[in-house]
C-alpha cells in the first residue's frame, strides 16, 4: 500500500459524485485535509457545510455528511488559476471529478465540452506535474469512451478500443489518452473508467433519477400520471455511486503503475425498461409511458457491460450495494427533494 495522503484535492466536490466521495475519503483518511473545489465558489472553510451543501438548491439533495475542510474556486477554463491553486496547495492526492458530464449538453455545445473535459484536465494535470510531482492523480474517466466497441457481445475489458459515439465520450476519451501520455512523463496517474452510476443526490438529467423524480412528483400530486422517457430497450451496466466512490478511495492508496487503466463496472447489464418497472412498482402508480424523441440520442448502443476483473485484482474492489437498495434510496431521495421543493 502507498502512504496515506495528507492533503487531498477533489475537483467538482460539490457535484453528485463529489458529495458522496468526501465522506468516503474522510472515513478512509481521517487525518487528511480535504480541499474541495467548485466553479465560482468563494474561498472558505468547510465548517458547518453539512446539510447546507455548496451549490445546493431546490430539488437538490443534501450531502450524506462529511464536508471538506475548505472550499476553493476552480474553473476548468482558467489555466492560470488552476496553476496558482496547485502551486499553493501542493496536494499529495487529486481526484479529478470536475467535468461537463451531460451527454445532451455535449451535443448542444461540443466545443464547450471539449474545452472543459480535455483542455481543463490537461491544464490541471500539467500543474500537478510541475508543482506536486509525487501526487497521485486519479482521473474520473468514463466507460462512455468505449462507445461503439460495445457492439461486441462480450463484456469489455480495458484492452477494448475507445470508439466514442458522442461529444462527451470523445472529450473524455481524449483526456484519458492525454493523461496516459503524461504518465510516461512522470504523472502518477490512475485512470478509472466508471460505468453508469446512480444513487441519491443525482440530478434529473440521468435516466434512473429522471424516472424517480417524475414518479415522486406524481405521488405528490404535482404531475399528471404520464412518464416521459427515452429508449427503454437498452441495457446498461449500472453501479451505485457509493460503490464507485469506494473505487476512487482504493485508487488513492493502491500500489499501481502510473497510467494504469481500470474499469469500474458491475458486470451485470440491466434493461432500462426493467429499471423503470422496478421504480414504478415501488409507488403503486399506473402511469402512462410516453417515449419522447428529445430524450433519444442521435447515436447509441443497445447493450453496455464491463469487465472489472483488473480493478478487483489491483484494488481489491468490487461493488457491494444491492441494486434494490440503490433503487430504494433513489426513490426515497426524490420523495424528500420533491417535498422540500413543494414547501419552498
Amino acid at each position: 500500500m502507498a502512504p496515506s495522503p495528507r492533503r487531498i484535492l477533489v475537483t467538482g466536490a460539490g457535484g453528485f459524485v463529489g458529495r458522496h466521495l468526501l465522506p468516503a475519503l474522510r472515513a478512509a483518511f481521517p487525518a487528511a485535509t480535504l480541499i474541495g473545489t467548485q466553479r465560482g465558489a468563494a474561498p472558505s472553510s468547510g465548517a458547518g457545510m453539512e446539510g447546507a451543501p455548496f451549490g445546493a438548491g431546490v430539488e437538490e439533495a443534501p450531502p450524506p455528511g462529511g464536508g471538506p475542510d475548505a472550499v476553493r474556486p476552480l474553473d476548468l477554463l482558467d489555466a492560470p488559476g488552476m496553476e496558482a491553486l496547485v502551486a499553493e496547495l501542493r496536494p499529495d492526492a487529486v481526484v479529478h471529478l470536475a467535468a461537463q458530464a451531460a451527454v445532451p449538453a455535449s451535443f448542444a455545445d461540443p466545443a464547450a465540452t471539449w474545452r472543459a473535459n480535455l483542455f481543463g484536465t490537461l491544464s490541471l494535470a500539467e500543474s500537478v506535474l510541475r508543482h506536486a510531482p509525487d501526487c497521485r492523480f486519479v482521473l474520473a474517466s468514463s466507460a462512455e469512451a468505449y462507445g461503439l466497441s460495445f457492439r461486441r457481445p462480450a463484456p469489455l475489458d480495458e484492452e477494448a478500443p475507445m470508439m466514442p459515439a458522442n461529444p462527451y465520450a470523445a472529450s473524455k476519451a481524449a483526456a484519458d489518452l492525454a493523461i496516459g501520455e503524461m504518465a510516461l512523463r512522470g504523472l502518477n496517474a490512475v485512470r478509472l473508467r466508471a460505468f453508469n452510476h446512480t444513487g441519491p443526490g443525482q440530478s434529473a438529467g440521468f435516466v434512473v433519477s429522471a424516472f424517480a423524480r417524475q414518479l415522486a412528483r406524481m405521488e405528490a400530486g404535482l404531475q399528471a400520471p404520464e412518464l416521459r422517457v427515452g429508449a427503454l430497450d437498452r441495457w446498461r451496466d449500472f453501479l451505485d455511486v457509493r460503490d464507485v466512490c469506494d473505487a476512487y478511495v482504493a485508487a488513492l492508496g493502491a500500489e499501481v503503475a502510473p497510467g494504469t487503466v481500470l474499469n469500474i463496472a458491475s458486470g451485470t447489464p440491466r434493461r432500462i425498461g426493467d429499471v423503470l418497472e422496478a421504480l414504478i412498482a415501488r409507488t403503486g402508480l399506473t402511469p402512462r409511458v410516453e417515449v419522447e424523441a428529445a430524450r433519444l440520442r442521435p447515436t447509441d448502443v443497445e447493450r453496455v457491460v464491463g469487465d472489472s476483473g483488473r480493478a478487483r485484482a489491483m484494488l481489491g474492489w468490487s461493488p457491494v450495494l444491492p441494486w434494490d437498495t440503490t433503487l430504494d434510496d433513489v426513490m426515497a431521495d426524490w420523495r424528500y427533494r420533491v417535498g422540500v421543493a413543494a414547501e419552498a
